[in-house]
């Protein structure tokens, strides 16, 4: 999903790295873009500062990455309020985590377990019962609520997921959040 309409939008952002690329920050770290902008060859390039010190990264030193277009940017990174105002108080397992749960998509994770369990219920429905209309009714409302259930458990564990970054947030706070 693209974020920006132009690459100049990018400037004094904060973004969340959600796709490794080699020797570029790491999945889950918070960068600030000072500048980006069309090169000569039609590729963009973007510097960028690591907004946290770490062991790989270190503060107030300028990196350069470079992509072939403006997708390709936003696969590599997001915008992140939520992370960028709290990303202090989160670890980089959390993070990482948290961006595992958030690009979660219907084709990704609800698409290969429908197909999974469709076709285990429509396989003991043929050993079962035969093939039949009872079976083969039986298998659509099976299927459906298959569908229904893993669509319900995708939302639940975005939910889960941004309730537990809360709490953990929360807790230095001295709020629980039940």
């Amino acid at each position: 999903m693209t974020h920006l309409l132009n690459i100049d939008e990018a400037v004094d952002r904060k973004f969340l790295i959600i796709k490794n690329m080699k020797g570029q920050a790491e999945t889950g770290t918070i960068i600030h873009v000072m500048d980006a902008g069309k090169n000569s060859d039609g590729s963009l390039g973007v510097v960028y500062r690591v907004a946290r010190f770490n062991e790989k990264f270190h503060d107030y030193q300028d990196y350069t990455a470079k992509f072939e277009s403006l997708a390709a940017f936003c696969k590599w990174a997001q915008p992140d309020n939520f992370i960028a105002r709290n990303y202090e108080m989160l670890s980089i397992g959390d993070i990482q985590h948290y961006i595992k749960i958030k690009n979660r998509s219907f084709g990704s994770f609800c698409l290969p377990l429908i197909l999974i369990a469709a076709v285990l219920i429509w396989a003991l429905l043929i050993i079962a019962l035969g093939v039949g209309i009872p079976s083969v009714v039986i298998g659509v409302l099976l299927t459906l609520v298959i569908t229904a259930g893993v669509l319900l458990l995708m939302k639940n564990q975005k939910k889960k997921e941004k309730v537990r970054l809360y709490r953990k947030i929360s807790s230095n706070w001295g709020i629980v959040l039940k």
